[in-house]
């Protein structure tokens, strides 16, 4: 006898016209109007599932690598003034994914300052 797996949130994995499978038809259809954005030449590139590690550091000044966190972030935007966009594409926020940027808005950010975080969140 088979098992039916069902999807804990109900999302479908679904392929954009780059040929990459994303997470659900949201993140799809983001990745989509990231890629017109890029034929029009609004953005130069984007990369897909851009992997953040935030390390702290204790008051001594030492990093502390037993504490890192490491978060992905569904796309990377390189847009045309040279800084980046780093966005989000969510459904549902988790307590996880909540913990998680806290850590990327409190440790990562303020030493890449060159990098902005957005969140899309699906109505």
């Amino acid at each position: 006898m088979y098992r039916v797996r069902y999807k804990k949130y109900g999302n479908k994995k679904t392929t954009a016209s780059d040929g990459y499978k994303y997470d659900s038809k949201f993140e799809a259809g983001v990745a989509e109007d990231l890629i017109l954005r890029m034929k029009a030449k609004e953005i130069l590139d984007f990369d897909r599932q851009y992997k953040i590690e935030c390390i702290p550091y204790n008051c001594d000044g030492a990093a502390v690598p037993q504490c890192k966190v490491s978060h992905k972030v569904d796309f990377r935007i390189h847009e045309l003034d040279g800084t980046y966009t780093l966005l989000e594409a969510k459904g549902l926020a988790m307590s996880d994914w909540r913990r998680r940027v806290k850590w990327l808005e409190n440790f990562w950010l303020p030493a890449h300052l060159d990098h902005v975080y957005e969140v899309i969140y699906n109505k």
